[in-house]
């Protein structure tokens, strides 16, 4: 789709400088300040950054390990020929490739998210009000402007992608036609807040893993879904030799599959289990930030209700647009939406990529003095 600047009928943004709380120290520009210098975010991410590295890895090796020690001897039985030699992996060579490949989605992957969703980038000229309310709250956070999209959907809806230096802040039309001044300028701050904290590129990387792990386990699904089929409707040869070649074929191809898809699924869930606890603290530490760009916690708590509360009337067709890899960068989840009880995944076994809203809104009037 092709977003478009937001319509004229979305409230004017103030651009004054009286809309928020004075500006943070200096030290926040270098993740010394406030909500730079939480400890329990810096924590986990430096967890999340080395498991990010060595799960890779881990996976590689452990394909390796189960080629030599499952996959070797099944070719020895199904060529009835003896076989010396083992797999090896280099691991300066795999180590090149990781880290090559972490680098390019470090880079690229911002870019990917916002084609994927469907974001445009804005020009001052295209959206002044925006883009000011932008550039003031990044000054106040002591951050370089970033830039700055939109995404055409009626799903009310924020996230950031990048660094400091480098990062891009995307707003949703629905969003811009539901709140005020101060709400928007909450939502803004929550993912300068991001940026501030570099969580939200490690977001991106992060999922590399799941998202090879997925498809790797889907491509198996296929083949023993395709197996299942080849047995159940025929396929069998004519001789003893043919039947032969088929078992063979048919024990081989099976267990490769089953084997792929375990190990795929195994590291999936590692990997999105990790992302997920990430993604969850990170989204206290951004409202707490939020509401010291601001000086109102009451303003996010009020956008995050408006959003909370938009959500049922969002069509199935814009939250599934959204929906996927990006899931976890954005200021509010999607999981209570109208798309009723079903879900791929049950939270009960991975926990949600957001806080319950109800439990930020709480911490945030907290903040605020107010009593819940």
């Amino acid at each position: 789709m092709s977003p478009s600047t937001p319509s004229s009928g979305s409230a004017e943004r103030s651009t004054s400088a009286d809309a928020a709380a004075g500006p943070r120290g200096s030290d926040a520009a270098d993740g010394s300040g406030a909500f730079g210098a939480d400890r329990g975010l810096r924590i986990r991410i430096l967890v999340a950054t080395a498991l990010v590295v060595v799960l890779p890895f881990a996976f590689v090796y452990t394909f390796v390990y189960l080629i030599n020690a499952v996959g070797l001897p099944l070719l020895e039985w199904a060529t009835e020929r003896p076989y010396t030699g083992e797999v090896y992996v280099d691991p300066v060579l795999l180590a090149v490739v990781v880290l090559g490949g972490l680098a390019v989605q470090y880079r690229h992957g911002p870019r990917t998210v916002l084609r994927s969703v469907g974001a445009r980038r804005v020009s001052p000229d295209e959206s002044p009000e925006l883009h000011a309310a932008v550039t003031r709250l990044a000054a106040q956070a002591d951050l370089p402007d970033p830039d700055v999209a939109v995404v055409t959907t009626d799903l009310p809806n924020a996230f950031a992608v990048g660094t400091p230096g480098d990062g891009t802040v995307v707003v949703t039309t629905g969003l811009l036609d539901r709140l005020d001044d101060a709400e928007l300028d909450a939502v803004i701050a929550h993912e300068l807040s991001h940026l501030a904290n570099r969580d939200a590129s490690l977001m991106t990387v992060a999922w590399v893993l799941p998202t090879i792990t997925y498809y790797l386990a889907v491509l198996a699904s296929y083949v023993l879904y395709g197996l299942f089929n080849l047995l159940r409707f025929g396929g069998g040869g004519g001789g003893d030799r043919d039947g032969r070649a088929l078992a063979v074929g048919i024990v081989v191809i099976t267990a490769s599959a089953v084997l792929t898809l375990t190990v795929s699924a195994m590291f999936w869930f590692g990997s999105v289990l990790i992302h997920r606890v990430l993604s969850r603290y990170r989204e206290y530490a951004a409202d707490r930030g939020a509401a010291e760009i601001t000086g109102s916690p009451a303003a996010l708590a009020s956008a995050l209700r408006t959003v909370d509360e938009a959500m049922p009337e969002v069509p199935d067709r814009d939250l599934r647009e959204l929906d996927g890899g990006a899931e976890a960068l954005y200021l509010a989840p999607l999981e209570a939406r109208a798309f009723g009880d079903e879900e791929l995944v049950s939270t009960d076994v991975f926990p949600e990529t957001h806080p319950p809203t109800r439990e930020r809104i709480a911490r945030l009037r907290e903040l605020a003095g107010e009593e819940t």
